[in-house]
C-alpha cells in the first residue's frame, strides 16, 4: 500500500512503475508459455521422427532377416551340391579306374614281349597316354578329397630315405626320356606325416621340376632349420618370374614350355591344399633362367620311433610264389595274371570271388599272398574274401587290398584285419614292391 502522506503526483509515479513491473512479469511470463509450447512442440516432432526412424530399422531388420534365411538356405545347397560331388566322384572313382587299370596291365604285359620298332614307338606312346590320364584322374580326385570337410589323415613316421628311393624308381624314366640328371641325396630323416599325401606332395613337385626343366636337372634333399626338416626340390629349369609365385598354386596356372610336355595346371594346387591341411609351410625361390626350388616344412621323429609303412623297395622273392587273385572283372583278373607270371614269374591263381577262392584254394594248398579287389559282385568284398581264406587255411595269409574308392572306411578296415591296401589304377613296378614288402614281412 502506498502511504497516506505521498502526495498525487507522487503516488501517480508509484502506481506507473508498479504498473510498468506488472507488465514486464506478464511479458516474461508470455515469453516463458511461447518457449515451453516450442519445446512441447520440438518433444512431439522428434517422436514422431523417433517413431519413423524405428519403423524403417524395423522394416530393415526384416529385410535383413528375409536375406539370411536366403543366404542359410542357398549355402546349405552349396554344401549338399559339394557333398554330392564328393559322393559321385567317389563311387565313379571304381568304375572310371577300373578300365584304366586293367589296360596299363595289358599294356605292361605288351611291353614285356618282343615288339619290333614301330610297335615299341606305339606302346610308348599309349603308356604317355594313360599315364596323363591317369594323372589327371588322381588330381581331380585328390583335390575332391582335400575339399572335403571328412577328409581324414594318418600321421605317421615316415623314413624319407624310402621315399627317395621310391620316387627314383618312378622318375627315373621321365629325367632320362628328358636328358637330365635326376639325384636324391641320402638322408636318415623321419618325420611326422601321412605317408600317402606326403608322398603325393614329393610325386608333384619332383613332376613338376622335371616338365619345365630342359637342361641339367633335378636335386631332391633335406635340410634342417627352424625346427622342421625342409623337404626341398631344386632344378636347373626355366624358373618362375616374381609376379608368377604368386598364381602358381591356383588351379590350371602352368608355364608354357616351348617344344615341351605341358601339365594340367593341377599339381602346385594339390601340394597347396594338402601342405595346408598337414600344417607343412611352403616355401619358393626362384629366378627366371636359372632354375627353381621349392621346400616343404616337415616335423622331425625322433630316432627310434617305430616307422609306419615302408615307402617302397625293389621287388624280389617273388619267382615261384603262388598269388591267389580275387578279382570280378575278367579284364583285371587277365591283367594280373599276365603280370604276376610274366613280369615277376609267380604262380598266378585267378578268381571271381569268395567262393571260386575257397574252392581254387582246396583245402592243404595256401597261397603265400592274396591280392584281392575290394569290390566284387553280389554285395562280397576283398575283406570277406581275405578273412575267409585266412579261415579256411588255419593261417594269417599276408594279403594286399586293391580299390578305386578313395574310402577312410575301406583303409581303416584294412588295417584292421593286417592287408596292405593300393589304390587303381595300378602301377606294376609299384605292386610288385608291395607283393614283395609283404612277403619279405611275413618271412621275418
Amino acid at each position: 500500500m502506498l502511504p497516506d502522506t505521498d502526495d498525487a503526483e507522487r503516488r501517480a509515479a508509484k502506481f506507473e512503475r508498479i504498473a510498468q513491473v506488472l507488465i514486464d512479469r506478464v511479458d516474461r511470463l508470455e515469453e516463458t508459455r511461447g518457449s515451453a509450447w516450442s519445446m512441447f512442440q520440438a518433444a512431439v516432432a522428434l517422436e514422431q521422427e523417433a517413431l519413423a526412424r524405428t519403423r524403417d530399422l524395423e522394416r530393415a531388420l526384416a529385410d535383413l532377416s528375409e536375406k539370411n534365411r536366403d543366404l542359410a538356405v542357398a549355402r546349405a545347397a552349396a554344401e549338399e551340391a559339394n557333398r554330392s560331388k564328393t559322393r559321385f566322384l567317389r563311387a565313379a572313382s571304381h568304375d572310371l579306374l577300373q578300365p584304366l587299370a586293367a589296360a596299363r596291365l595289358f599294356l605292361s604285359a605288351l611291353s614285356d614281349t618282343d615288339l619290333d620298332p614301330l610297335q615299341q614307338e606305339l606302346a610308348g606312346r599309349l603308356a604317355g597316354a594313360f599315364e596323363s590320364v591317369e594323372e589327371l584322374m588322381h588330381a581331380v580326385l585328390d583335390i575332391s578329397r582335400l575339399d572335403s570337410q571328412r577328409i581324414e589323415f594318418h600321421r605317421k613316421p615316415v623314413e624319407l630315405d624310402a621315399l627317395f628311393r621310391r620316387l627314383a624308381v618312378e622318375y627315373a624314366p621321365m629325367a632320362e626320356a628328358g636328358g637330365l640328371r635326376l639325384s636324391f641325396v641320402p638322408t636318415s630323416a623321419v618325420v611326422d606325416s601321412d605317408p600317402t599325401f606326403l608322398r603325393r606332395i614329393a610325386q608333384n613337385l619332383v613332376s613338376n621340376a622335371i616338365k619345365y626343366t630342359e637342361t641339367g636337372g633335378v636335386v631332391v634333399g633335406v635340410r634342417r632349420r627352424a625346427g622342421f626338416v625342409w623337404l626341398e626340390v631344386r632344378d636347373s629349369g626355366v624358373g618362375i618370374s616374381e609376379a608368377d609365385r604368386a598364381r602358381i598354386f591356383d588351379e590350371f596356372q602352368r608355364a608354357v614350355r616351348e617344344g615341351g610336355p605341358q601339365g594340367m595346371g593341377l599339381g602346385l594346387s594339390i601340394v597347396r591344399r594338402a601342405c595346408g591341411k598337414l600344417g607343412h609351410p611352403i616355401e619358393v625361390e626362384s629366378q627366371p633362367g636359372r632354375g627353381t626350388v621349392f621346400r616343404v616344412g616337415l616335423p622331425p621323429v625322433q630316432p627310434g620311433t617305430a616307422l609306419g609303412e615302408g615307402n617302397g623297395a625293389a621287388p624280389h622273392g617273388l619267382r615261384a610264389r603262388v598269388a591267389l587273385i580275387v578279382e570280378n572283372d575278367a579284364a583285371m583278373r587277365r591283367g594280373y595274371e599276365l603280370m604276376l607270371a610274366g613280369r615277376f614269374g609267380m604262380v598266378a591263381r585267378a578268381t571271381g570271388g569268395t567262393a571260386e577262392a575257397l574252392a581254387a584254394m582246396g583245402q592243404d594248398d595256401p597261397p603265400d599272398v592274396i591280392l584281392a579287389d575290394f569290390n566284387l559282385d553280389g554285395g562280397d568284398t576283398g575283406i570277406a574274401a581275405i578273412q575267409a581264406l585266412r579261415a579256411a587255411a588255419g593261417q594269417p595269409i599276408p594279403a594286399v587290398m586293391v580299390t578305386a574308392q578313395r574310402n577312410p572306411q575301406i583303409a581303416r578296415d584294412c588295417a584292421a584285419i593286417g592287408a596292405v591296401l593300393v589304390e587303381k589304377p595300378v602301377c606294376p613296378e609299384e605292386l610288385g614292391a608291395v607283393l614283395s614288402r609283404t612277403l619279405s614281412r611275413t618271412r621275418a
